[in-house]
């Protein structure tokens, strides 16, 4: 009983560490980072309320991603609690002496190469229609995200197209957007459902080969309710538009930020504790508790910290940069692929930086950042590995 309790205590503590950090990090600053170096909103409302929104993506969103990390990285075997915890505390330690080197460890990585890292040593099958799926979307984040950034750029500050009437049709994307992306709320038990999807049955129109038309409008009507809105606070005036706009962006990247990181931290758990009785929703619940606290402890300085490298974007480059992370954001949760909210992020600000033709960001560093991303994978894969196997035969003696 006590040696379950300890192992309850130590996994749940590794648990804590990395929600705390994923909090506190790039999912708890980055988000409304753009929108504190445009004077668009303080540093400590910034932080308050980007914890918030980040509790509620982990508890609305977050079931994909943590179940995705727990039981479909390894094929054949369930994690055990040796596992799970080997797992959580070679990726919290990988990313805490990241933290105290300097050297950008992304939390996607590290747990995703020390699940899969014990995983394999348990005897277990490698998944790898999973792993294309991952591989896939972490090369493409840079490719689609950097280019629709430096697209949206390049409009919003070039003189061919309105700049009004292209931030109002951006609006109106965004919105379309929203009303496709899933909530539990809106789903039955145990499944998450989008906002078109629920409501559009309502309309009670046909279905054209399979072309669901109701949720089709509900969508159309979401985009021209997001664009009136936005029209409206122009008529108030367009630099406080601008401004709302890019806080109401920074929210959604914030939630969506919640609803892809907590899986990381909590994933390992599910094995763990799902045969105890604890649902996958107490466990978004303490994970997301957890991003809150990283979040309102840690967030304040990091934004802080970050907003004077966001201080030269303008607010089009920070809508420009922030548009594609929300919309590759909610397609990892989609899928449920774990993903690194630094690369998203900081894909989508070269991208913007380029279209104002110098990104400022030196190519080595670039460079040196993707190692250490790749570094920290491989690196948490044979940790992970080879831990679990001097353990389990120090356990057999």
């Amino acid at each position: 009983m006590v040696e379950s309790l300890l192992t309850f205590a130590t996994a749940g503590a590794a648990s804590l560490f990395m929600t705390w950090a994923i909090g506190a990090g790039s999912s708890g600053s980055t988000p409304f980072a753009p929108a504190v170096g445009a004077n668009a909103i303080s540093v400590m409302r910034a932080g308050l309320i980007v914890g918030i929104l980040g509790f509620l993506g982990a508890v609305l969103q977050g079931a994909n991603v943590t179940e995705a990390v727990g039981t479909q990285l390894v094929g054949g075997v369930t994690l055990s609690a040796t596992a799970a915890i080997i797992a959580l505390v070679t990726a919290a330690a990988l990313v805490a002496v990241g933290v105290f080197a300097g050297y950008p460890i992304a939390t996607a990585f590290t747990v995703t190469g020390a699940v899969v890292g014990v995983g394999l040593a348990m005897g277990g099958d490698p998944a790898w229609q999973k792993y294309t799926e991952i591989t896939t979307l972490w090369i493409l984040t840079p490719i689609v995200g950097g280019g629709i950034a430096f697209v949206t750029a390049v409009s919003l500050r070039g003189n061919r197209l309105p700049e009004r009437p292209l931030t109002v049709s951006l609006c109106a994307l965004v919105g379309a957007l929203l009303a496709n992306i899933e909530f539990v709320v809106l789903g039955p038990p145990g499944q998450q459902a989008s906002f078109a999807r629920t409501y559009g049955p309502l309309f009670e129109l046909p279905t054209p080969l399979g072309i669901p038309l109701g949720a089709i409008v509900t969508t159309v009507g979401a985009a021209v309710l997001a664009a009136v809105l936005l029209v409206w606070d122009f008529s108030r005036g367009a630099d406080a538009a601008q401004r709302h706009f890019l806080i109401v962006l920074g929210g959604l990247v914030a939630f969506s930020a919640g609803g892809s990181q907590v899986g990381l931290a909590i994933g390992p758990l599910v094995p763990l504790l799902g045969n105890k009785g604890v649902s996958v929703t107490a466990l978004l619940t303490g994970g997301g508790f957890g991003l809150l606290l990283g979040s309102w402890t840690g967030a304040p300085r990091m934004i802080k910290a970050l907003a004077q490298d966001y201080a030269s974007m303008s607010p089009r480059r920070s809508i420009a940069a922030l548009i594609p992370s929300f919309a590759i954001a909610q397609t990892a949760v989609a899928f449920g692929i774990p993903v690194s909210f630094n690369e998203i992020i900081v894909s989508s600000i070269i991208g913007s930086g380029y279209a104002a033709g110098n990104a400022g960001v030196s190519r080595r560093k670039m460079g040196y950042t993707v190692l250490a991303w790749v570094a920290s994978l491989l690196l948490a894969l044979g940790l992970g590995f080879g831990i679990y196997t001097l353990v389990a035969r120090l356990l057999l003696w």
